[in-house]
């Protein structure tokens, strides 16, 4: 694991700091990841717009796209695997 030195506002240091008050997360570090990797899957799923073609029914579409997903993740463990692509 790499390490990096961010250099972040007062009042963003604050909100997080509230934060990790508030329970959500158990130290700074771990927000900070969560964000990063947040934002990495928020990417991957901008490049995936308008990769669905579009035929006429878009509900469909998404509930069957839904349907497989459902068929792929069969525990919480498999929901671990794909947040470790982003670790």
């Amino acid at each position: 694991m790499d390490t990096l030195q961010v250099r972040l506002g007062h009042e963003m240091v604050k909100r997080i700091d509230e934060t990790i008050k508030a329970g959500l997360y158990e130290n700074r570090a771990d927000f900070i990841r969560d964000a990063v990797r947040r934002f990495l899957w928020l990417r991957e799923l901008d490049k995936m717009v308008g990769s669905i073609p579009n035929t006429g029914d878009s509900v469909k579409e998404i509930r069957k796209i839904r349907k497989k997903l459902s068929s792929e993740i069969k525990s919480f463990e498999d929901v671990e695997k794909l947040n470790k692509l982003y670790r």
